[in-house]
């Protein structure tokens, strides 16, 4: 089961869209304001349907609600590649939400049932890192193939449609997985079942101060890092228009050569990073220390941008990105684990997608005002357009730090 989980996660990251989505929506006449009031919407959809969904997926199965989430994915990257208007954009962010609230929680729900079934539960942050290893392999793979179809199409639109045929392949693993990684259904489950179920998961994240503080942390770490990361691609095209290199070949070309040697190097730098977390974690001292390290680490590269963006220095803040997908990648296996240790079998995917909802919450908060603050900053002369970014980044992370847990709770 770790071979068909790691090319589920292999597979659906082959999103040829993702390392080009923002100059898709510039490309398409978007403002950087447009583009996160969308990035909002998107976020506020996903979280209306993580309200049900975590709960739907333990109460039904686990695999329809997988199957959904993969036919929900499909429908939205036919709707991107349509699309002729602003509003068709909000469509395609629909069914995207949807794809994304009945996933989050459940696959990673699926792969601690597997190993609760099998023993090996004190195994879950190096399984977890490993299956997500692979997941940014396949976004390696995805962006090399990318980059090879916006070069012969010279448009960003053609990529949505050939993310499709992997999801299909996707959607047919899924199917086949065996009965018992549906948790433990509920027959005859009623909306009812749907609230209730919902309202103990809610009150446990409330009620408990540690789980309270881990959906803090996820807001404030992947929340903040979501929107702030959509910002490498316009950087690192300011950077390759910089470059004296295949000036003939145009904008479009230019940019998705550089940007697909940018997105290789990341998404490998985030599968090396995702399968050693739990060395990480060995030799900090455990999963608390190890992750507290990483808060530390987040904040100096945050504040290292601020000055790299506010001059211009993109060559180095490229490089500052790619650290911080480094750090992310090591810090999310390490979250899930520390959130499973407050999940039963029968509540793994509603809790785990109370966690994706902060975050989304986060980031639909967030966007937005960066998109005004970089629009705003374009027409002044403080400085590159960016660094608001960084700042915004490093302020949130900076009082997470000075608010620790007490050691008694």
């Amino acid at each position: 089961m770790i071979k068909r989980f790691s090319l589920y996660g292999f597979l659906k990251n082959q999103r040829y869209f993702e390392p080009f989505i923002i100059l898709f929506f510039l490309q398409q006449g978007l403002s950087f304001t447009q583009i996160g009031f969308l990035i909002a919407f998107r976020e506020l959809a996903i979280n209306l349907m993580e309200i049900p969904s975590g709960a739907i997926a333990d109460l039904f199965g686990r695999r329809r609600s997988m199957v959904l989430s993969f036919v929900s994915y499909i429908i939205s990257f036919a709707a991107f590649g349509f699309s002729q208007a602003y509003w068709h954009l909000f469509v395609a962010m629909f069914f995207f939400a949807i794809g994304e609230a009945f996933r989050t929680g459940t696959h990673k729900a699926m792969i601690f049932t597997w190993l609760r079934i099998e023993g090996r539960l004190d195994e879950k942050t190096k399984v977890y890192g490993y299956t997500r290893s692979w997941s940014k392999i396949g976004s390696a793979v995805s962006t090399v193939l990318a980059v090879v179809f916006v070069l012969l199409t010279d448009n960003y639109t053609y990529i949505f449609f050939f993310a499709i045929i992997p999801y299909i392949a996707g959607l047919f693993n899924l199917m086949t997985y065996p009965k018992e990684l549906d948790g433990q259904p509920v027959e005859k489950a009623g909306i009812r079942d749907v609230v209730v179920h919902l309202w103990e998961c809610i009150r446990a994240a409330l009620v408990m101060k540690r789980l309270r503080r881990l959906i803090v942390e996820s807001m404030s770490f992947e929340g903040v890092y979501k929107a702030v990361a959509d910002y490498l691609q316009p950087i690192v095209k300011n950077m390759a228009l910089l470059l004296p290199f295949f000036i003939t070949w145009g904008e479009t070309r230019r940019s998705a050569v550089m940007i697909g040697v940018v997105y290789v190097i990341l998404y490998l730098v985030s599968a090396y990073a995702s399968r050693n977390s739990h060395r990480l974690a060995g030799r900090a001292g455990g999963e608390e220390k190890g992750s507290r390290l990483l808060w530390k680490t987040v904040f100096v590269l945050y504040v290292a941008l601020i000055g790299l963006l506010f001059f211009e220095y993109y060559y180095a803040a490229v490089i500052g990105f790619i650290l911080l997908a480094l750090m992310q990648n090591f810090w999310r296996p390490i979250l899930i684990s520390r959130f499973d240790a407050y999940a039963t079998e029968a509540k793994g995917a509603t809790v785990l997608s109370i966690e994706s909802q902060a975050k989304s919450i986060s980031t639909m908060v967030i966007a937005p005002i960066l998109g005004i603050l970089v629009d705003f900053f374009q027409g002044q002369s403080m400085g590159g357009e960016f660094w608001p970014v960084a700042a915004v980044a490093a302020i949130i992370t900076l009082i997470v730090l000075l608010t620790p847990p007490k050691e008694k709770d």
